[in-house]
C-alpha cells in the first residue's frame, strides 16, 4: 500500500553477482547448499535476488520470444539456455498503451515472462502452495511485475507467480486471414496463460511450490480468464483452487461471428483492408505500436480484447459451462468491492468521453450527463433505474452513476456466479468495503468519493505503491485479508485460527463475507438489499444478470 511497507524487494535486499555456478543440480530443483538465489529450471538456470525475509526471481521466461513471424500463433516452448540467466529485473509488459497510472506504455511483442517470489529458501520443509496471479485492465492493459508478491508469500507461506499475457490486438484478434487453421478463435493470451501454467507445474517444485496445489486468481479481466480456464479442456489439472476478483462467469462471451465483425473494423482502422498483398501479409508486419493505437482504447472502435467462445481453446462458453455443472471442479472464492463503478467513472471524467467540444478533461459528470448515460445503458427502464437511484440522494452524479452501475454491472452477476458455483463446489463468496481504501494516483485527483472502487482492494494483497500510507486499521485489514486468501490456497477453506470465521457461500444462506475497516468490520453483510438486487431481477424479468460481463 505505502512505500514505507509495500517495498517490492523489502528490506535488506542482497543483490548477487553472476558469476559462474556449478550446474549439476537436476533440472527443476533449486541449487541446494550452494546458493539461494540461483534455481535450476528444466529450460535452464536462473539467479535471483536474496532478501532477508524472502526470495524474488522476475523476467523468466515460460514459451519462445514472440516477434512478427509468430505473431497470431499459439505459444512456444522456449529452448533451453546456458549457463546462468540474470532474473533481477522484471520484463517489459506485452504491447500495450498507456493506461492507469501503475501501467506502463510498452510496443514488446517479446513479453512471455513470469516472476516468481517465494519465502526464504528451507530444504527441509515441505512444498508450498502456489498462487498464480493473472492481472486485469481489460485485456489490453497491465503487466504482471505491477503485483508484488513478496507480503503474501512471507505471511502467508506460498508462492506466488506473476504472469506476462498477450494484450489487445495481439492477444484477442480472431480474423479468418490470420488463421492456421479454419475456425480458431484467437484467444492467445489464454493460451499464453495456459502455458505459464504448464511452466509453473514442471518448475514450481525448483521454487519450493507444490505443483499439485495451484491456486489460480486474478482480478477484473484476469478473474474472466480464471473463469476461461475453469471451462478450457486444456487448463484441466493445471490448478487446484480458483479466485475470481471483480468479475463473473455468468455472461457470455463474443461470439466468433461477433470477433470477427470487430476485427473487420480494426484491420480497416489499419489500412490492411486495401493493400493489394493481402491482409495477412500487411498486419503481420505492422509495428506492434500501429495495431495498438488502431485498436484504441475499449469503447473507441468496434473491436474489444476478450476471449471468445468457440474454437479449440474454448469450445464451451464459460457461461454455459457454469449453468451446465461443465467446469473443472475446484473450489471458489468470489467477489467483489462495494463501490465497483467509480473507478470508471472517474476514467470517464478523465477523458474526452464527457467533455464538449471545446472542453478539456477532466470534466466532471453532470445532472444531465448522469440522465443521458442511464438512457443509454437501460433504454426503457431508464425512469425506473433514475426513480431507484435520484441523483439528490447522492454528493454527485458521478456516485449516482456509480451505485446504479456497481449494482447491475457488478454485484448483481458476481452473486450470481457465486450460487451457480455453490451448486457443485465449496464457494466462498466477500465484499471488500474499506470505503477509505487509497486511491492509485495523486497525478489526478478526484472530485467525488471514490470509495471501495475497483482494485481497490489489491494493495492489501499485494505489495503495491498507491498514493498515500495505509492506516493501522486498514494494516489490520490487509493482514486478515492474506491470510485468508493464503489460507485458501492452503486447502480450499480460507479459515483459520486467529482469523475471523467466513462461513461458505450457497443458495439458502447466501453469506457474503464483509471485508472493511471500522465497527462493522468483518462478518456478513447483506450484499443483495445493499446493491438493490431485488430491484434489478425485477426490472430484467430474470433469475440472473444480462449482458456482457465487464472486461476490465
Amino acid at each position: 500500500m505505502g512505500k514505507a511497507i509495500r517495498n517490492w524487494m523489502g528490506a535488506g535486499a542482497i543483490a548477487v553477482g553472476l558469476a559462474s555456478v556449478p550446474l549439476s543440480a537436476a533440472a527443476g530443483t533449486a541449487d541446494r547448499g550452494a546458493n539461494p538465489a540461483v534455481v535450476r529450471t528444466a529450460q535452464g538456470a536462473v539467479r535471483g535476488t536474496v532478501a532477508a525475509d524472502h526470495r524474488s526471481f522476475q523476467g523468466i521466461p515460460y514459451a519462445k520470444p514472440l516477434n512478427k513471424k509468430l505473431r497470431w500463433r499459439s505459444p512456444q516452448p522456449r529452448e533451453p539456455w546456458k549457463g546462468v540467466r540474470d532474473a533481477r529485473k522484471a520484463a517489459r509488459g506485452c504491447a500495450q498503451p498507456q493506461g492507469l497510472p501503475m501501467d506502463r506504455a510498452s510496443d514488446a511483442e517479446d513479453c512471455l515472462y513470469l516472476n516468481v517470489t517465494t519465502p526464504p529458501e528451507h530444504a527441509d520443509k515441505p512444498l508450498k502452495p502456489v498462487v498464480v496471479w493473472l492481472h486485469g485492465g481489460h485485456f489490453f492493459l497491465g503487466q504482471g511485475d505491477t503485483w508484488g508478491g513478496r507480503r503474501m508469500a512471507v505471511e502467508g507461506d506460498v508462492v506466488v507467480v506473476t504472469v506476462n499475457y498477450r494484450l489487445g490486438p495481439l492477444g484477442f484478434l480472431t480474423h479468418p486471414g490470420l488463421e492456421r487453421s479454419p475456425g480458431t478463435a484467437g484467444n492467445f493470451g489464454i493460451e499464453d496463460q495456459q502455458a505459464a501454467l504448464r511452466w509453473v507445474r514442471a518448475n514450481a517444485a525448483a521454487f519450493g511450490g507444490d505443483p499439485d496445489n495451484v491456486m489460480l486468481a486474478g482480478q477484473s479481466a484476469g478473474a474472466a480468464s480464471v473463469c476461461a480456464h475453469l471451462a478450457a479442456p486444456g487448463s484441466q489439472g493445471l490448478f487446484h483452487r480458483a479466485v475470481l476478483q471483480s468479475n463473473s462467469c455468468t455472461a457470455p462471451l463474443r461470439t466468433r461471428a461477433e470477433a470477427v465483425a470487430g476485427a473487420e473494423a480494426l484491420i480497416k482502422r489499419t489500412g490492411c483492408d486495401e493493400d493489394a498483398a493481402g491482409v495477412a501479409a500487411c498486419m503481420r508486419e505492422l509495428p506492434a505500436r500501429r495495431l495498438i493505437k488502431a485498436a484504441g482504447f475499449p469503447g473507441e472502435s468496434a473491436w474489444e480484447p476478450a476471449p471468445v467462445a468457440g474454437g479449440s481453446v474454448l469450445p464451451v462458453d464459460p457461461a454455459e459451462a457454469l449453468a451446465t455443472g461443465r467446469f473443472h471442479r475446484v473450489p471458489v472464492l468470489i467477489g467483489a468491492t462495494a463501490d465497483e463503478y467509480r473507478a470508471h467513472v472517474w476514467g470517464m471524467e478523465r477523458t474526452h468521453m464527457l467533455c464538449a467540444s471545446d472542453q478539456k478533461p477532466p470534466c466532471d459528470l453532470t445532472d444531465d450527463q448522469y440522465r443521458e448515460q442511464i438512457q443509454a445503458a437501460f433504454g426503457e427502464h431508464a425512469d425506473k433505474v433514475l426513480a431507484r437511484y435520484p441523483v439528490d440522494d447522492y454528493e454527485t452524479p458521478s456516485e449516482a452513476l456509480s451505485a446504479a452501475m456497481t449494482d447491475f454491472q457488478y454485484a448483481l452477476p458476481i452473486l450470481d456466479t457465486a450460487r451457480a458455483f455453490s451448486r457443485y463446489v465449496p464457494t466462498y463468496m466477500y465484499e471488500f468495503a474499506d470505503r477509505d481504501a487509497p486511491f492509485f494516483t495523486e497525478a489526478a485527483p478526484v472530485t467525488f468519493a471514490t470509495g471501495a472502487y475497483h482494485t481497490a482492494e489489491l494493495p492489501y494483497l499485494f505489495d503495491v505503491d498507491y498514493s498515500e500510507p495505509p492506516t493501522v486499521a486498514q494494516e489490520g485489514l490487509s493482514d486478515i485479508m492474506v491470510g485468508y486468501w493464503t489460507r485458501f490456497a492452503h486447502n480450499g477453506d480460507p479459515n483459520r485460527r486467529g482469523l475471523p470465521s467466513w462461513p461458505r457461500f450457497d443458495i439458502r444462506s447466501g453469506h457474503v463475507q464483509r471485508l472493511a475497516t471500522g465497527p462493522d468490520d468483518i462478518g456478513r453483510t447483506d450484499f443483495v438489499r445493499a446493491h438493490h438486487l431485488g430491484f434489478w431481477r425485477s426490472l430484467t424479468g430474470q433469475t440472473g444478470s444480462s449482458g456482457r460481463a465487464p472486461r476490465s
